[in-house]
C-alpha cells in the first residue's frame, strides 16, 4: 500500500483539527464572537468618533485591534489551552504512540489554529467595511498580510510554550487568560494610546509582542501612512518572540504527564 504524502498528511490533520475546533462551542465563542461582541459594543458606547490622537475613527482603530486580538486568541490561548488537556488526558501519549511522525501532528494543529485566526480576522475586517465602511490602501495589503502571517506564527510557538511549561490544562488556560487580558490593555488593544498614558504601562507593552503586533497589523489601516505600511522593527520583534518561543517549546515539550501527576494520578487512585 502506498504511504501517504506528507502534504496529504499535513491537510488530513489539519482538517481533523479544524474540525476539533467548531466542536467547541466555548472556543468558537470566545474566538470568533467574543472580540465581534466587544467591537460592537466599544462603537455603540464611544460612538465611531474621530480619535485625534491617531487621526482615524473609533471604528477604523478597533476593527484592526479586535481583529489582531481574535488572531492571538486562535493561536495562543487555544494552542497553549487544548494542547495540555490534550495531554491530560493522554491524546497526546496515543498519538505519540502511532507511525504519524508527531511533528505532521503539530503542523496540523498550528495551521489550523492559523485558519481559524483568518476566519476571525476577515469577520471583524468584513464588520468594519459593511457596518463603518472601513478603508484599507489595496498597496498596503501586502503589509496586512505579512503582519498576520508572522504574527500567528508566533503566537502559535507561544502558545506551544505554554502548553510545554503548563503542569495541566487548568493551569494552562490560567496562564494565557492571566497573561493575554491584561496586555491587551498594556498594549492598546482595548484602550487607544492617549499622550498622558503612564510611562511604566508603556515599558511593560513595549517588551511583550502582544503591541508589536498591534502596531504591526494596524499599520496597513493608518491614513497618515503614505508608505507600504510594513513596520519591519515591530515584525523583527514579533518573529524573535516566535523563535525564542518556539525553541524552547520544542525543547520542553512533554508528549506524556509525569507519573503521579494530572490524570496518571487520578488512575493510579482509582486502582
Amino acid at each position: 500500500m502506498r504511504r501517504p504524502s506528507t502534504f496529504r498528511l499535513v491537510r488530513i490533520q489539519t482538517g481533523y483539527q479544524w474540525k476539533l475546533f467548531w466542536r467547541n462551542p466555548v472556543a468558537a465563542f470566545f474566538t470568533i464572537l467574543f472580540p465581534v461582541m466587544m467591537f460592537l459594543i466599544f462603537t455603540v458606547i464611544f460612538g465611531n468618533e474621530r480619535i485625534d490622537e491617531l487621526g482615524v475613527t473609533v471604528a477604523q482603530f478597533y476593527a484592526p485591534a479586535l481583529g489582531m486580538f481574535a488572531a492571538v486568541s486562535a493561536t495562543y490561548t487555544n494552542l497553549g489551552i487544548s494542547t495540555a488537556y490534550q495531554r491530560d488526558f493522554g491524546v497526546l501519549k496515543r498519538i505519540r504512540g502511532t507511525p504519524l511522525p508527531p511533528w505532521i501532528y503539530m503542523a496540523g494543529k498550528i495551521l489550523s489554529a492559523i485558519a481559524v485566526a483568518f476566519i476571525g480576522v476577515a469577520i471583524m475586517l468584513g464588520l468594519g467595511v459593511a457596518l463603518y465602511g472601513l478603508r484599507l490602501d489595496p498597496t498596503t495589503l501586502p503589509a496586512l498580510v505579512v503582519s498576520f502571517v508572522v504574527g500567528s506564527a508566533a503566537f502559535s510557538a507561544l502558545g506551544l510554550l505554554v502548553a510545554a511549561v503548563a503542569p495541566s490544562g487548568n493551569a494552562a488556560s490560567a496562564i494565557t487568560n492571566a497573561t493575554l487580558l491584561p496586555l491587551a490593555f498594556f498594549s492598546g488593544v482595548f484602550i487607544p494610546p492617549q499622550a498622558e498614558t503612564p510611562r511604566w504601562i508603556e515599558f511593560i507593552g513595549d517588551v511583550f509582542p502582544l503591541k508589536h503586533f498591534n502596531e504591526a497589523f494596524f499599520a496597513p489601516f493608518d491614513p497618515r501612512r503614505n508608505d507600504l505600511a510594513f513596520e519591519w522593527g515591530h515584525l523583527a520583534y514579533l518573529a524573535l518572540w516566535g523563535l525564542v518561543g518556539g525553541y524552547l517549546a520544542i525543547r520542553w515539550f512533554r508528549w506524556e504527564l509525569p507519573q503521579g501527576t494530572g490524570s496518571s494520578r487520578r488512575r493510579s487512585t482509582r486502582r
